[in-house]
Formats: C-alpha cells, sequence, structure tokens
C-alpha cells in the first residue's frame, strides 16, 4: 500500500462495490451524453431555421443537460476511487459537489431563457415556427422519457441520489418538452404569443430543477443528516445485537451516494476490552450490512451512558493511581504477584485487587484484608469501593 493511500472500508465487498457502482454510472452518462448531443443539434438548429424560440430554448436545454451528463461522468470516476490520505472517508463528495454545480449551471441557463422568451413576447412580429418544429418537439418528448426510464432503473439498482436526480431531470425535460410542443403548435395555428409562453415556461422549469438539485447538494455539504427512517432503523438494528444496553449519540452524514455514521454503544460496566471490542465489530458489521446507504462506522463503547453519568474526564490514569495505592497500602504486605482492575464508573474509580489463590486463608481472613484495605484509600479523592478477589 503506497504512503497516499489508506485502509479501505473494513466491510467486505464495500471497494468492489464502488468500483462496479461507478463503471454503470459512466455507461449510462455516455448513452445519456450522446442522446442529448444529437437532439440539442437538431432543436437549436431546426429552431433557429423555423423561428421557434421555444425549440431554441429546449435546444439549449438539452444542451446543459449534455454539460451536466459531462459532469456526472467525471464525479463518478472520481466518486467510486478509494479513500487515500488526503480523502480517508472516500470521494463520494465528488458527486456533491458536481450536482451543486449542475445545479447552478442551470439557474444560469433558466434565467437565460427566460429572458429570450421575454423579448420574443414582447417582439409579435417575428415570423411564425414552421410545422418541422412540432415533430422535432415531438421526437424530443420520445427522447428525454426514454432516457428517464433507463437512467431510473439503473439509479434504482445501485442507490443513486446522483444518478435518480439525472432520471427526473430527464423526466423533466419531456415535461418541458411537451410545453414546447404545445407553445410550437399553438403558434403555427396562429396564436403566435404561445411560442414565447413555451419558452419562458421551459425557463421556469429548469429553473426548479436547479434549485432542487443545487439545494439537495448544499444540505449534503452542510452535513444533513439521513433520513429520520433510516435513523430509526439503524438504532433499531444496533439494539438487536447481544451484549448492547443502549445507544446513543448517533449521528451519521451522506457523501455522495454513501453515509458514514459515528454511534456511542453502551455495554456492561465491568466487560472486557476484547469483548467490548466484538460488539463494536458486530455493530459495524450490521449496520453496513442492513441499513442501506451507510459503508463507514465508527463505534464507541462506553461502560455507561456518557450524556447524564458524571464525567470521569480528568481521573487519573493507571500508573498515577497504582502509585498512589501502592503509597496507601505499603503497610499491607499484599501478596505477590498481585493484578489489579480499574473501573472508570460514575465519575470514580472502582478497584479490583487480584491476589494469589494461595494467599487466601478463610472467609474472615480476606473480608478483614478488603476493609483494610479500603479504609486505607479512602481519602483518595477519586477512590470510590475495593473488590478483592483471589485466583
Amino acid at each position: 500500500m503506497s504512503a497516499g493511500q489508506i485502509r479501505d472500508n473494513h466491510h467486505p465487498g464495500v471497494h468492489a462495490e464502488r468500483v462496479e457502482r461507478g463503471r454503470e454510472t459512466r455507461r449510462v452518462t455516455v448513452v445519456s451524453a450522446v442522446v442529448n448531443l444529437a437532439l440539442s443539434l437538431a432543436q437549436v438548429l431546426i429552431g433557429l431555421a423555423a423561428n421557434s424560440a421555444a425549440l431554441v430554448a429546449d435546444g439549449i436545454h438539452s444542451a446543459s443537460d449534455l454539460l451536466s451528463d459531462i459532469l456526472v461522468w467525471f464525479a463518478s470516476r472520481h466518486a467510486s476511487m478509494a479513500p487515500d490520505q488526503d480523502h480517508p472517508y472516500g470521494h463520494g463528495r465528488f458527486e456533491t459537489a458536481a450536482t451543486l454545480g449542475l445545479g447552478i449551471l442551470l439557474i444560469l441557463v433558466a434565467l437565460g431563457i427566460v429572458w429570450n422568451g421575454l423579448e420574443r413576447l414582447l417582439d409579435m412580429d417575428r415570423p411564425v415556427p414552421g410545422q418541422l418544429a412540432v415533430f422535432v418537439a415531438a421526437i424530443g418528448i420520445v427522447a428525454k422519457e426514454s432516457l428517464y426510464w433507463y437512467t431510473i432503473a439503473v439509479a434504482r439498482r445501485l442507490r443513486s441520489d446522483m444518478l435518480r436526480a439525472n432520471a427526473w431531470h430527464h423526466r423533466s425535460d419531456a415535461i418541458s418538452s411537451i410545453v414546447v410542443l404545445i407553445g410550437v403548435g399553438g403558434a403555427v395555428i396562429g396564436y403566435g404569443y404561445m411560442d414565447a409562453l413555451a419558452a419562458i415556461v421551459v425557463g421556469a422549469l429548469v429553473a426548479k430543477i436547479g434549485w432542487d438539485l443545487g439545494w439537495g447538494a448544499l444540505t449534503e455539504l452542510v452535513d444533513t443528516a439521513l433520513e429520520q427512517e433510516q435513523v430509526g432503523e439503524a438504532k433499531r438494528v444496533i439494539m438487536a445485537i447481544d451484549g448492547v444496553r443502549s445507544v446513543h449519540m448517533l449521528r451519521t452524514r451522506r457523501h455522495g451516494a454513501e453515509a458514514s455514521a459515528d454511534v456511542h454503544v453502551q455495554v456492561a460496566p465491568r466487560l472486557s476490552v476484547s469483548e467490548g471490542h466484538m460488539i463494536s465489530q458486530a455493530v459495524e458489521d450490521r449496520m453496513i450490512e442492513k441499513v442501506g446507504a451507510i459503508t463507514d462506522v465508527t463505534v464507541h463503547i462506553d461502560p455507561e451512558d456518557d450524556e447524564d453519568a458524571p464525567t470521569c474526564r480528568g481521573l487519573p490514569l493507571r500508573a498515577q493511581v497504582l502509585s498512589a495505592l501502592d503509597a496507601a497500602w505499603q503497610g499491607a504486605q499484599l501478596a505477590q504477584p498481585h493484578d489489579t482492575r480499574l473501573h472508570y464508573l460514575g465519575g470514580k474509580i472502582d478497584v479490583e485487587l487480584i491476589l494469589p489463590l494461595a494467599s487466601y486463608a478463610d472467609a474472615e481472613t480476606a473480608s478483614r484484608l478488603q476493609a483494610q484495605l479500603e479504609e486505607a484509600a479512602r481519602n483518595l479523592p477519586w477512590f470510590r469501593r475495593l473488590r478483592v478477589l483471589y485466583g
């Protein structure tokens, strides 16, 4: 592994799925780009020849679709790359940035279309569109609706918001082409103003699409959480895992078609480190398996609910604790070897002292030793209770 790379997500198959996802997205985008290029040229050239502002506007709209296809292709190529040192959460936000750029582009295009339509509406002396414009507008409807069904099928299979947005973009294009068909048809039969009105309506539709895409991308860039249904499902998945007592501070955020989560999971307070780690691994695996979009999970294991319990922040660590206990118990002559376990709970430290089994005499002697040691440690500000075990 090179210095510029980091390990990909722990869950098997995530990188392979990301690569395949990028390949399919680019395939869809190439098909869309070819159709949009041919359609844009036909609409603009015939629109100019037939004096149809609405058809020219639709052609410009198709040209903007071609630019959006280029953005989607570029974004999917980079979004499918594995995480590296500069992008430890992957490259999914390339999709988001491309979607935001597409939204801004569409709004600018819409302003130009509306302006041109208003100029056309004020100048009613222009020639009436020819019948060829009606035929091309009808072709645009069929082409855009076909692209919608093709793209939405792939978007659903890949769970890609970017492709879904592009699919609905195609559907809105089909609707705008219907408006163009009505406007051009009306102008051909003598209602010249309908062509200009159709151009303005198309511009408004394009602006609406641009706003929706841009706003959705912007909310993702500011780390808006997943939908409440998905967050609730994640909590249910975690609570079903053996050993989990409660879930709190579950946070999620999107980056492109993927999402990451971090969560605090409460387990039994005196669980071993290895069992706590095993539970956290189960939480990570189950969330990635069961909750759509989530591909990366960070789990924080808590021995108690740290939202409500007194904080243990600032308490001494092991070396300082053992040094203080040795000083407090220096007259006890404890059997060797012995071990000490520390439990940081409720803003204090519970101490477990494990003595050799051979040092156990009887219950009365053991009880007396524990009381002596506990009393000797009582003045330590962080000390709460002591348990003496033999084994």
